[in-house]
């Protein structure tokens, strides 16, 4: 493994996005020589791969973990948005060696045996349900929205997370908070954060989407965390 301070960001978008969300950010971090890369999950694809496959959470969790593996990537300031809270995490717990921080970008911050289902709002819900009428697969996502975005596999939003508890071992843990934003399911995950001092904790006035409203403010929080920080990112055994 690389044991070089390089960090390297990875960018998981949440439901219904590809890695093409975050290319506000990745184009801004690139000019500054940040070394990152934004992934689509499976089941997101621009392109559908046809094949026979059931797309769950730990189906998510395992191609973002063989992804650093398979690429040697360590020293990863690993970001999610929204849904991809539950990615991340999954991900630390598996390989925690290879995680400097963990960055929640207005997303879920799970704890073992939770689901985005259990985590989020009755409003969501019911959106869930909605959207798997068509198919009882995919999650349909609304009309009128950005064509990249593709219907989001229904068991990835229903599978509970099951942990060991190595996440525990990142000590560098951001949350942010975009508070702009109405029926928000993430205002109660923020009053439960914003005092510990477990977790470095901001607040961005935008809606939910904000690498296209305020990619400049995100870029300047992600680029303190590689600048600023511990050395060590896991706590020992």
């Amino acid at each position: 493994m690389p044991t070089n301070d390089e960090k390297t960001y990875v960018f998981i978008p949440g439901g219904w996005h590809g890695g093409w969300a975050f290319d506000p950010i990745t184009e801004r971090l690139r000019e500054l020589k940040k070394k990152c890369y934004s992934l689509t999950l499976p089941g997101l694809e621009l392109e559908p791969i046809e094949q026979n496959r059931i797309i769950n959470l730990t189906t998510h969790i395992q191609f973002v973990a063989d992804f650093l593996l398979k690429e040697n990537i360590s020293n990863v300031i690993l970001c999610g948005h929204s849904y991809a809270g539950m990615v991340i995490t999954g991900v630390a717990d598996r390989i925690p060696e290879r995680i400097y921080a963990l960055v929640y970008i207005d997303a879920y911050v799970p704890k073992n045996g939770d689901s985005c289902w259990s985590l989020t709002s009755e409003v969501y819900r019911q959106s869930f349900i909605t959207g798997a009428a068509n198919d009882g697969f995919t999650v349909a996502d609304r009309p009128g929205v950005d064509n990249r975005r593709r219907p989001h596999p229904l068991a990835t939003f229903m599978q509970g997370l099951h942990l060991n508890g190595n996440y525990e071992r990142i000590i560098n843990r951001t949350f942010i908070y975009l508070s702009g934003w109405e029926g928000t399911p993430f205002t109660k995950q923020y009053e439960s954060l914003k005092d510990s001092p477990d977790w470095h904790v901001e607040t961005i006035n935008c809606s939910h989407n904000v690498m296209k409203e305020r990619p400049d403010r995100l870029t300047d929080i992600l680029c303190k965390l590689d600048d600023e920080g511990e050395n060590r990112s896991i706590r020992n055994p």
